[in-house]
């Protein structure tokens, strides 16, 4: 039987069916509750049914995607059909119009289908033009990043000039180098005139300290002890050397120092690689703020310094190189004996480093210890010297 038809009664008279039907979707949570007061609001008048979706949809309320659960309510009666509209709207479903006849739900159905593949046809356009219109900012975006932060540096040193008195021109008081003069001269003067008149001052000048990219790390390293005063030796050239052989001296292994030597070695032959320079590490957030390749070559030189002071430990990977021992004397021979006239035993001193028998005595761990304990006294009274001397140096 379907709505809109006419019912032949057992006297043959026909009338029309008074069922009518309410459609929507609801959460699947509230669905027992939504049946169960539905069912005694309308004392059994209806018929529900109800059917999960087949794909979760978005919430517009919350945003959550959730898979929504469809009803149909067949009833009878207007005031049954205004209880069940009554208790949809309680419960927040989403209601939504149901023709009554079987062609008008035909229609319904070819009229959404047509408009479903008319916004995707749209929307597949849409991504489309988005897509080309990205592409081409994607290749303009490096000269705008550039043009944004030239604009963005010249503001801020106009934002440091004050005006004359006619609020004509700007004037600044800046330093600048005495061999930078007839740059400055020429950059100002390409675009609009200028006058650059030297300002005697009894006051002391800030520090100018150049650097590249192979000693601005180390130049980190010194800056954040102290920068130094106008004309002072600059310790960060001797930093260079001393800073990665103490570290050595600390960390000396062959095995440590070629992996570290091997991770610096990939950092500088990739610093301006763009997957670097995108990840979200603290590496490349120092590549993007570039100061991330100033690291490279002070681990490079840590590396290459913890490979020659592993080779003096005679340590790789925490293991003892060859000795040249006989295996045939330590089978024999509880002890050893630096004693040169034994035969076979003793041919002279170990060519480099120290002898990896060590690593088989009893002593060994008081032996080694104490000789990296002296070596980092000696040489930091050494360096501590070298920077008493830079001192002197200074105060003259």
């Amino acid at each position: 039987m379907t709505c809109g038809a006419a019912v032949q009664l057992w006297d043959g008279l026909p009338i029309p069916c008074l069922r009518s039907f309410v459609a929507g979707v609801i959460h699947p949570w509230r669905v027992t509750a939504f049946e169960r007061l539905l069912w005694r609001a309308c004392r059994g008048y209806l018929v529900a049914s109800f059917v999960e979706m087949p794909e979760p949809m978005e919430d517009p309320a919350t945003g959550e995607n959730i898979t929504w659960v469809i009803f149909l309510i067949s009833y009878w009666g207007e005031q049954i059909g205004q209880k069940i509209r009554k208790i949809s709207d309680c419960f927040h479903c989403q209601v939504y119009p149901y023709p009554e006849s079987d062609a008008s739900r035909t229609d319904t159905m070819t009229s959404l289908h047509s408009q479903i593949q008319d916004l995707s046809v749209v929307l597949e356009e849409t991504e489309q033009y988005l897509a080309q219109v990205l592409d081409k900012v994607a290749l303009a975006l490096p000269t705008w990043r550039v043009q944004v932060q030239k604009m963005k540096a010249i503001y801020l040193i106009l934002n440091q000039c004050s005006f004359d008195v006619t609020e004509k021109c700007l004037i600044a008081e800046v330093w600048c180098p005495v061999r930078d003069l007839t740059q400055v001269q020429d950059a100002l003067g390409s675009s609009v005139e200028c006058f650059v008149q030297r300002v005697p001052t009894s006051e002391s000048p800030p520090t100018l300290i150049r650097t590249n990219k192979f000693t601005a790390g180390f130049q980190s390293i010194v800056d954040a002890y102290g920068v130094a005063s106008y004309q002072e030796v600059n310790p960060a050239p001797y930093a260079i050397i001393t800073f990665p052989f103490i570290f050595a001296i600390m960390f000396g292994d062959v095995g440590h120092g070629l992996l570290m030597l091997l991770f610096a070695l990939w950092m500088v032959l990739y610093e301006d690689s763009p997957r670097l320079r995108q990840g979200t590490n603290e590496v490349g957030a120092g590549r993007r703020a570039g100061t991330g390749g100033a690291t490279s070559p002070s681990c490079l030189l840590m590396g290459a310094f913890s490979i020659h002071t592993g080779f003096i430990y005679n340590d790789v990977a925490t293991m003892a190189n060859h000795s040249s021992w006989s295996s045939e004397y330590l089978a024999t021979h509880p002890s050893l004996t630096l004693d040169p006239n034994v035969t076979g035993v003793f041919r002279g001193p170990y060519p480099f480093g120290i002898d990896p028998i060590w690593s088989l005595a009893t002593n060994h761990l008081n032996f080694l210890n104490s000789f990296k304990m002296k070596m980092s006294v000696v040489l930091g009274i050494v360096h501590m010297g070298f920077g008493v001397v830079l001192g002197v140096f200074n105060h003259l």
